[in-house]
């Protein structure tokens, strides 16, 4: 809310995908107009949030002349599908031909990239209409806004706090109202994290399911929104096979969602989904009680909608949370070990430190932290074997401020956070966050829901259960809220 208690005015900015291209088809709106929309919101909230690396939004820019192709597709009823002239951005560490890529970090003069990468190239195909390029801490190794380039990226709700991260930009875009859908990358909680703590609606993606031309271990791509919805209708453009990702999904053909009672191979009718719940990741750090009683609530409700809804105990510890945090911390010191020392200064401080444990580490050490990962992986798909879905939080704690580059201060640590977000990445199977509820003191809270390998569309129908069920309110951002 604004100091006056009112909600901010809602634009065409503000519109979920179904609505706007409700609109581009009953021609009651444009993606002329839509865009238009989105350059005064980015114009107004731009300069306090610091979304963006790079936009295109100037009248005789691509962006713009890719809105005026859309609609003169939709006055045809040419329209290409769920996206066609839908505002879309992308994180900067998703190739946009012609835009740098700095990494999130202030290192070295980043060049242009030379071609689109194939997210980039299915939103184009899909009629999108690209305007950005959003933000990243460095290296995309911090679950913050904070970067060495950038600056601190703030939350819309609440600038004082943090956007989560690494897909900080693409979470404020989206909570800013940037338009309805921004797609971030995830390796240990990078989508899911922005949105529980700026009440998203996301979802990493079955690992293989949306192409990258670098696919690395446990790394996705997938969208954050306002509302699941929306993060459907971006998967179903997004979604599509590439053959310079190498560790590509058979092709996907269906539209993202299911019956509810329906799991794969069984027929329609079935009883409830049964679905695992817990709040104890068993590693990191505690669960805040109040994080806990939005999951329990979440959970109850969905008992009461018919799930069988079981406990469960944890399945992580701390060796596996400390041992992906040591792979990790190689791979990023092989990357700063690089690096000239002028190079080296202008990383940010936590980062540097961090990463320097990876330094000097034996092979056979880091043998033992790949293995400890497999580990990972069989320990998570064996505890969630028997369940359709797994309920969860996000993190253990609400968000934090937004100056601080980690919830807790020490980077000697492992990733204290990520306990109940790293496993799915591991295990390569989908798992959303669902905003849930708020804190006393009014923090955003999602619950994630993981499901079974391959099952991206019933993530995608239970989180929209959820949104349903609790009708909890979207959160409301207070920047920029004088000026709509």
């Amino acid at each position: 809310m604004n100091p006056e208690g009112h909600a901010p005015l809602a634009t065409p900015a503000d519109l979920s995908v179904e609505a706007m291209t409700r609109g581009f088809r009953e021609g009651d709106l444009t993606p002329v107009d839509v865009l238009e929309a989105v350059r005064s919101r980015v114009d107004t909230c731009e300069p306090t949030l610091r979304a963006l690396w790079w936009s295109d939004l100037e009248a005789d820019g691509a962006a713009a002349a890719a809105a005026r192709e859309s609609a003169a597709r939709w006055k045809a009823g040419e329209e290409r599908g769920p996206l066609d002239g839908v505002p879309v951005t992308v994180k900067e560490n998703i190739a946009v031909h012609g835009v740098p890529m700095p990494g999130g970090h202030a290192a070295g003069d980043p060049r242009p990239a030379p071609a689109d990468a194939p997210i980039t190239a299915r939103l184009r195909e899909g009629g999108a209409v690209l305007f950005g390029v959003t933000v990243m801490p460095d290296w995309g190794m911090l679950s913050s806004g904070v970067s060495s380039r950038h600056g601190i990226t703030r939350s819309p709700l609440d600038p004082a706090l943090t956007t989560g991260g690494s897909s900080s930009g693409a979470g404020a875009a989206a909570a800013a109202g940037y338009g309805p859908v921004h797609i971030g990358s995830d390796i240990g909680g990078s989508i899911r994290l922005p949105g529980t703590w700026l009440g998203l609606a996301t979802l990493k993606p079955s690992f293989g399911r949306v192409p990258l031309d670098a696919p690395y271990l446990g790394r996705c791509a997938g969208p954050l929104a306002r509302r699941t919805a929306d993060s459907r209708a971006a998967m179903q453009v997004i979604g599509r096979p590439d053959a310079r990702d190498v560790s590509e999904l058979p092709p996907y053909t269906g539209d993202y969602a299911r019956p509810l009672g329906q799991t794969p191979g069984q027929e329609p009718g079935v009883a409830g989904p049964r679905i695992g719940v817990h709040t104890d990741a068993g590693c990191g750090e505690a669960t805040d009680p109040e994080v806990a009683a939005v999951v329990a609530a979440t959970a109850a409700a969905l008992s009461d909608a018919g799930a069988d809804v079981v406990e469960i105990p944890p399945f992580m510890d701390a060796e596996l949370l400390a041992d992906v945090d040591r792979f990790w911390r190689v791979r990023s010191w092989e990357t700063y070990s690089a690096l000239s020392l002028e190079d080296q200064r202008r990383i940010l401080p936590h980062v540097a430190r961090w990463c320097m444990a990876g330094a000097d580490v034996p092979g056979v050490d880091l043998m033992r932290y790949y293995h400890s990962i497999q580990r990972m992986r069989s320990a998570t798909i064996a505890a969630t074997l028997d369940y359709d879905f797994v309920l969860s939080p996000v993190a253990p704690m609400a968000a934090f401020p937004a100056e601080s580059p980690m919830p807790y201060d020490d980077p000697s640590l492992p990733m204290q956070h990520i306990g109940f977000t790293v496993p799915y990445n591991m295990s390569e199977q989908p798992a959303s966050s669902v905003h849930a509820g708020l804190t006393s003191d009014g923090r955003t809270v999602g619950v994630q829901v993981a499901g079974r390998r391959f099952d991206d569309a019933g993530v995608l129908t239970v989180s929209a259960q959820i949104e349903e069920l609790l009708g909890a309110a979207a959160p409301v951002r207070t920047v920029g809220v004088d000026a709509g």
